[in-house]
This record gives structure tokens, C-alpha cells and sequence, in this order.
């Protein structure tokens, strides 16, 4: 007979966070040891309700369990005496009650975490042109009689289309037992939302009586991770609200391939990806237009763009197309949809304009990017990358582009880490180690003050330290490079033990110790290899384009997205993750993908601009190149095996190659087949 399992693996999403736990053990005390920071103010007595959480039940492939609602103990009384004074969710859990019976992915409600994600997604400043695909048109119509007996709707066409000088304009369809009322109600003035754009009919979307003045428009970045909201005056071109929060799909995968993962072994659940990422884009809107003092029934128009799974999980397209060779988007053209279709809480005749998709895993989103950056308008060779959990490259300049995608991973946004997590307060950003002593000294979230500076000591209680984010593994592991902790090819140097205490021995491995405080933070072999095999797939990415092109040269590189915004270039250059460049080339463009779509929002010409860019660029399948496995594996060394970097040997000193050597007999991290006979 099987002894029942006494440990249960728990994932808390969306930090990412996981670890092992006994039997029994209540979920609040699991989510704190992992530095989960969870709400709770009663002491965990089930009394004050913050610290609700919820299960998502299903196969989670990558993480190798399955996960469901009766993995928690029973109700104990207590929460069954909260449930029965106050409302609570069926779906939702106290944590500080529940026990864990079984593996589990939990997912932490954004109002219950205290140290809540940081989105780092703000609207770039851009001057954008407005020609809009919406015009507001003013109309007075004779009352009706006797002796003219065409009806209202009618009459408010020809009138608008005579305004507009248009030959034809339709009505939508939802207007329509509107339009006596509004027309009254206004006294016979009214004011028509025209939508025109490109070969689509023109069509009246919204009416209000009277005069009306006000028409926003909504521009949406859905990523893997997070979620980027700009609401724009339609008139001014004006970027009046942002916002941006967690993409709450995290809890069904991590990555894109997680989720394309989940759908597969559990079809069923596919409405709920849909539904959990509409949801978080309309408690957006409500947020932006409360910020201005505007209604809902205020934006007259949406564009969206992401990735292309996420462009089909929002459409409520099944991707699991999208996950094996040849890769085939169900759509990829340009699409003009009603938000009322996509369940979208705007004016309910609002038009939705999908900006296109450049190929299977080169979405929208690189597509808005390359709209903002404009590479194919230069003579200078041009890189474009967004680094993600699947990273997007655009090469080339006005002669040729070219695009294509790498797998890189969720390393970069602290999943795959032992002491990883997502930017959020408590989380090492920045990290420097000292060439003599090998000490290091740091900087979170939350904080301005170094570790070793007056004032940090008495402030870290307010956020802590709770792990360490993408930008920090960056620096953490290319300052360990240049200190020579670690050789080239990504050995920590168990030698280097005999100089600082912070060298660990774990087995055959070693590892460095950054913090000790509350939670155990270190770097360690096999996070070092995370990192490598996601900074070798981007780099290889890139030298498949290189090589198509026939050129080496690159002139100036832009990093796009939250990430590549808060990255240091010249770690970002030593590590290799990014290839050999003049460093005053390089620049974080912020949310790119972003202001594309603003762009696209906010004049329609640019629109066609982005559906021709679509249309000529190459795109370059790199799972089907034969040299992307020898590139990828000369990009496991730092920063790379064969190319040479003079530009950033010329501004940083890298240790000499000569003396690069592994401790004898250390193990790498990887896994190595025993020799048979």
C-alpha cells in the first residue's frame, strides 16, 4: 500500500514564489516563509477576512502538478463563521485557516498582497498627429411631419453624411431604439460618433442629445505579465490616464508556453483565461476614466495589441496552435471588432481595432513597437528587442527588416530563480560586489538608500527583503563575472571561498550569499544557468537575423518594454544577452509596444503604416535554422564564446579568458550522462 505524500509543492502567483511544505501546513504561513507578503491583521484568527486567496484547479505541466480546490482542508469553524457574517467569494479561501492537503497553485487577489508588483508601463512622450477614426458631428433635423414621412434614423443619416460630406453613412445597429428618444430628448439636436477608417463603412456609433464635446479613446498592451491602459483624447491626441496591473492569467502559467500548456491539457478552462484578462482590462478603464472625471460611455474607440498568444487568449482563440511547429495563428490581419463582442465595458457601439500580427510568435505588440521605433525609416542598422518571457527582435534599417522571436524565458522577471521574484517592493534591483573584499552591497524596491548607506538599516522594515528581480539577476551575475566568482562559461569559482565567506558550498556546486536577513538570498549554479540558457536564446535570435543580412554591424540598439526600460546596458552587454554595440547606442524606449498602439489609436494613417510594415517584413522562424543550435551554444559563455565585443572591452575591463577556470572537479549545474561500459 502507498504511504500518502507528507509534502505538498505550492506556487503563489502572481510573484512566482514556490517551495515545499508539510502536510497540514496553513497557507499564510507558506506564502510568508516564501516572503509572499499576504494581508492579514488579526493575527490569523479568520477574523479580518484580508488574507483571501484562491486555487487554480488544474494540470500545471511545467510545474509538473495538479492542482485543485479540495487539496485545502475542510472549513475550519472560524471561516466558516467569517463566510456566514460577510460575503466571500465561493471561489476564495482564508489562508490563515486553510491547510494544504496537496499540491497547489495559489492565487493571491491583488487587494489581499502588501507588496504588490510593480508595473512599470507608463505612457512614453510622444507627439502623435491626431486623425482619429472618430469624429463628432453636431446635427439639427426638422421635426417630422405629415408630409414627411422618412423616418428619424434615416433623417439623422443624411444629415450627418451631408455634415461629412460623405456619400453613405450606416447606423448601428444597437442605435437604433435610441434615436427617437435621443432626438427629442435634445430637442432635435443631436451629436453623431462617426467611426471612418480606411475601406471600412462609416458608421454612427454613438448618440448623445444636445451638444456632447467629450470622445477618449483606449490604447491597451496586454503582456504576459502586465497589463499597460492609456486613455488619449481623441481630439488633442493627448495621453490624459495610465495605468497598468498584473496580468492575472499568471496564475494559469508563468510563460506563454505554460499557458498554451494549461489550454491544452485542460480545454474546458480556456473561457476563464478569456474571462480573467477582459476583467482586469475593464477594472483598467474604470480606473482611467475616473481619473479624468469621464464615463465609460465616454470612449468611442480601443486599440489592442500583444504577444500572439495573448492576442488570442483576449479573442478567446484557442493557442494551442501556437505551441509546436509550424506555429499558425488562427488570425493575423489587422481586425475591427465591437467591444461589446469582446465583453469590453465602453460605449456599447465601440469600435476595436487589432493591430496585426507579424508571424507565430512575433505579435502585435512587436509589430506596434516597430510602428513607434520606426527602424525601416533609418540608414543606421538597427536592433529592437523586448525582452520577455518570449523576446521579440526586429533587425535591419530602411533597405531591410527582418523579425523573428527566441524563447527566452521567465528567468529575466525572477521565475526559474531560487531567490527570484517579480519587481515589486523588497526586491534587490540594483547589486554591486566589491573587486577586493567580494562584498555586496544592494538596492530594493521601496528604498532609496544603498544597503551600506546611513538610514538604510532603519527603513528596510517597511518593505524588506524579499528576493530579487530581473534587473537585479542581471546585475548580480555580471558583477560575479567581472569579480571573477564565475568563469565564462558560468562556473561559479569554488576557489574564490578561500578569499570570502559569501562562497558556499551546496554539494557539488557553489553558490554566492548576497543576504541573510529574514529570508536566504544567494545566487545560485543552477539560477547562473537559467540565466544563460535565456540570454543565449536571445543572443542566438539575434545572430540568425545578422546572418540573413550578412552583416555584423550594429549601430544603435533599443530596448523596449518594462524590462529592457530598467536593465543597465553595459550588464545587459557583459552578460551577452545583447550583442556588441557602441554603448551610447543603447536605450531603453520604455513601452514601445504601448505607444504604437497609441499611435495607432489616435491617427488612422498610421494604421495602414503598421498593416504595410506587417506586410513586407521578413519573418524568420528560428527553431527551423540549422545554425541557431551553434550560435546558441556559443552564446552559453560570457559574453560569448567567439565574438569579440571591442566595444564594451574598450569601456569595461573583462577578466582575462586565460585565467577564466573552473574550481577542478565543480559541477556546472547541469546534468551529465554517465558513460556506459
Amino acid at each position: 500500500m502507498t504511504e500518502p505524500a507528507q509534502t505538498a509543492k505550492v506556487v503563489f502567483q502572481p510573484s512566482g514564489r514556490r517551495g515545499t511544505f508539510a502536510i497540514g501546513t496553513p497557507l499564510l504561513d507558506a506564502a510568508r516563509s516564501l516572503g509572499v507578503y499576504v494581508e492579514s491583521v488579526c493575527g490569523g484568527r479568520g477574523i479580518c477576512g484580508r488574507c483571501q486567496v484562491a486555487v487554480s484547479e488544474g494540470q500545471f505541466a511545467k510545474e509538473g502538478l495538479t492542482s485543485a480546490a479540495d487539496h485545502l482542508a475542510g472549513e475550519s469553524e472560524a471561516e466558516s463563521r467569517y463566510r456566514s457574517l460577510r460575503p466571500l467569494d465561493p471561489a476564495r479561501r482564508l489562508s490563515c485557516q486553510a491547510k494544504i492537503l496537496g499540491d497547489l497553485v495559489v492565487d493571491v487577489p491583488t487587494e489581499a498582497q502588501t507588496n504588490r508588483q510593480v508595473v512599470r508601463k507608463r505612457a512614453e512622450a510622444r507627439a502623435i498627429e491626431p486623425k482619429s477614426a472618430i469624429s463628432l458631428v453636431t446635427v439639427r433635423l426638422d421635426e417630422p411631419s405629415m408630409e414627411t414621412p422618412r423616418g428619424d434614423a434615416d433623417r439623422l443619416r443624411e444629415a450627418v453624411a451631408e455634415k461629412l460630406a460623405a456619400d453613405q453613412i450606416a447606423l448601428d445597429s444597437i442605435l437604433l431604439p435610441k434615436v427617437q428618444t435621443c432626438l427629442r430628448k435634445g430637442g432635435w439636436t443631436v451629436t453623431a460618433a462617426v467611426h471612418r477608417d480606411g475601406q471600412q463603412p462609416a458608421e454612427i456609433v454613438a448618440l448623445w442629445p444636445g451638444e456632447h464635446i467629450r470622445a477618449y479613446g483606449l490604447a491597451v498592451d496586454i503582456g504576459s505579465t502586465t497589463i499597460a491602459a492609456h486613455l488619449c483624447d481623441l481630439a488633442s491626441g493627448r495621453t490624459v490616464s495610465s495605468a497598468g496591473t498584473s496580468n492575472p492569467q499568471i496564475r494559469f502559467g508563468e510563460d506563454l508556453m505554460s499557458r498554451v500548456s494549461y489550454v491544452q491539457m485542460n480545454p474546458a478552462k480556456l473561457p476563464d483565461l478569456t474571462r480573467t484578462v477582459r476583467e482586469a482590462i475593464n477594472a483598467l478603464v474604470g480606473k482611467l476614466v475616473a481619473d479624468v472625471g469621464a464615463e465609460r460611455s465616454d470612449v468611442l474607440d480601443a486599440v489592442f495589441v500583444g504577444n500572439p498568444v495573448m492576442h488570442h487568449l483576449f479573442l478567446g482563440i484557442d493557442p494551442v496552435e501556437l505551441g509546436g511547429a509550424p506555429f499558425a495563428l488562427a488570425v493575423s490581419d489587422a481586425l475591427h471588432l465591437k467591444s461589446r463582442d469582446l465583453d469590453l465595458d465602453l460605449n456599447t457601439g465601440a469600435n476595436v481595432y487589432m493591430v496585426p500580427c507579424i508571424a507565430g510568435h512575433v505579435g502585435a505588440d512587436a509589430a506596434a513597437a516597430t510602428l513607434s521605433e520606426a527602424p525601416g525609416k533609418s540608414d543606421e542598422m538597427t536592433l529592437l528587442v523586448d525582452v520577455g518571457t518570449n523576446a521579440e527582435i526586429i533587425l535591419g534599417n530602411k533597405d531591410r527588416l527582418l523579425a523573428a522571436s527566441s524563447p527566452t524565458g521567465p528567468a529575466f522577471e525572477g521565475a526559474e530563480i531560487s531567490s527570484g521574484q517579480r519587481a515589486a517592493p523588497g526586491a534587490i534591483e540594483r547589486i554591486r560586489i566589491d573587486r577586493e573584499t567580494l562584498e555586496p552591497r544592494f538596492k530594493v524596491i521601496g528604498l532609496d538608500e544603498w544597503s551600506d548607506e546611513d538610514g538604510f538599516a532603519d527603513k528596510i522594515d517597511q518593505v524588506g527583503v524579499t528576493g530579487i528581480c530581473g534587473s537585479g539577476i542581471i546585475e548580480a551575475v555580471a558583477e560575479m563575472y567581472l569579480c571573477g566568482l564565475i568563469t565564462e562559461d558560468g562556473v561559479v569559482n569554488g576557489a574564490m571561498a578561500e578569499r570570502t565567506r559569501r562562497i558556499v558550498a551546496n554539494g557539488r556546486t557553489f553558490s554566492y550569499l548576497i543576504a541573510n536577513e529574514d529570508i536566504e538570498i544567494s545566487i545560485l549554479q543552477t539560477d547562473i544557468r537559467a540565466i544563460q540558457l535565456a540570454k543565449a536564446a536571445l543572443y542566438a535570435g539575434v545572430k540568425l537575423l545578422q546572418d540573413k543580412l550578412g552583416t555584423d554591424r550594429i549601430d544603435r540598439i533599443r530596448l523596449a518594454g518594462a524590462f529592457g526600460s530598467y536593465i543597465d546596458p553595459t550588464y545587459a552587454m557583459v552578460l551577452g544577452l545583447i550583442p556588441d554595440c557602441p554603448l551610447e547606442g543603447i536605450s531603453g524606449v520604455g513601452n514601445a509596444a504601448g505607444t504604437g498602439a497609441r499611435m495607432a489609436l489616435l491617427n488612422t494613417g498610421h494604421r495602414r503604416e503598421v498593416e504595410e510594415t506587417v506586410r513586407t517584413i521578413e519573418k524568420i522562424e528560428t527553431a527551423l535554422e540549422p545554425k541557431f543550435q551553434e550560435h546558441f551554444v556559443n552564446a552559453m559563455a560570457f559574453p560569448n564564446k567567439v565574438d569579440p565585443f571591442p566595444n564594451l572591452r574598450n569601456a569595461v575591463a573583462l577578466p582575462d579568458r586565460s585565467q577564466a577556470t573552473a574550481t577542478p572537479g565543480a559541477d556546472d549545474g547541469r546534468r551529465r550522462r554517465r558513460r556506459r561500459g
